[in-house]
């Protein structure tokens, strides 16, 4: 997973906080440029109409573009900074021009504003470990009736990878199958 998207999953811009921000509008995207340690590096940073977040990082004595820092097993210290540095921009521009969601997909944050609205009930993030996993509870009893979980697609889908969520709903006792045997319903969300 890309810098990028691992900053910006749960995140949807908002494109009057962009311009303000320092965003240009071109055609169909968002463009902003800044320097970072000590004007050694420049990150360029797109935002397509879609909300997707696309950069490069510019050295700017040999105007080319450094990708050291984009390599997993690179781990040295400048490397770590330059990576920290655009890590840095990035989080700033995910937190003054983008509005936080809840989960990755719009399909589960459709369901849970469905939720929110119909019941009151916002999800509960419980885990550090687990931060993608949201359960609702009922606002009296405080016992769950749902959970939104973010795994990868491999646990459903031997041979595919990526990251989905799925839903999880516990039904009412007298919600049975054919069998007899009661039952929780899990609707998955891909992209």
């Amino acid at each position: 997973m890309s810098i990028e998207s691992e900053v910006f999953k749960r995140y949807i811009p908002n494109n009057k906080k962009l311009i303000k921000y320092g965003f240009k509008k071109s055609n169909n995207s968002y463009n902003f440029s800044t320097t970072f340690m000590n004007n050694t590096f420049r990150a360029d940073i797109v935002i397509n109409d879609k909300g997707q977040v696309t950069g490069k990082v510019i050295e700017i004595e040999l105007d080319e573009e450094y990708t050291n820092f984009r390599v997993e097993g690179n781990m040295g210290e400048f490397v770590g900074t330059v990576r920290e540095g655009y890590r840095n921009i990035l989080q700033d521009i995910a937190n003054n021009c983008f509005e936080k969601e809840y989960f990755i997909f719009e399909q589960t944050n459709r369901i849970t504003k469905l939720i929110n609205e119909k019941y009151a009930v916002s999800p509960e993030f419980l885990w550090a470990k687990f931060p993608g996993f949201g359960v609702f509870r009922n606002a009296r009893s405080n016992k769950w009736f749902g959970i939104i979980m973010n795994i990868d697609r491999s646990k459903i889908i031997s041979d595919k990878s990526g990251e989905i969520e799925v839903l999880n709903v516990k039904l009412d006792d007298k919600v049975q199958n054919y069998s007899g045997v009661k039952r929780n319903l899990s609707i998955i969300s891909l992209k």
